[in-house]
């Protein structure tokens, strides 16, 4: 295996937390950051292939489709939109 060298510059709070859990491993720091960032990258490609196999053919006007169908209620207590998220989202371009 080819190893690179990568400068790294985390915030102090990182780090200590970062060095702590790696002593509890009993491991060095770069071996668990690199363990880290490995679980990182298996997590986020595992989770993309499952959503294109879940999504397979669809495209957005099935969604449309289906929402269109949806009641036009008020959400349940504590499910609303956020008023500042709201705001942000009236603004965002469509």
């Amino acid at each position: 295996m080819s190893k690179a060298t990568y400068p790294l510059k985390l915030p102090a709070s990182i780090k200590a937390a970062a060095a702590r859990l790696a002593k509890e491993d009993g491991v060095s720091l770069n071996q668990w950051i690199t363990a880290a960032v490995a679980q990182k990258i298996g997590a986020v490609e595992t989770a993309t292939d499952f959503l294109k196999r879940r999504a397979g053919n669809a495209r957005p006007e099935d969604l449309k489709a289906f929402l269109a169908n949806a009641p036009d209620i008020p959400p349940e207590p504590c499910d609303e939109i956020p008023a500042d998220l709201r705001t942000m989202l009236k603004r965002a371009p469509a």
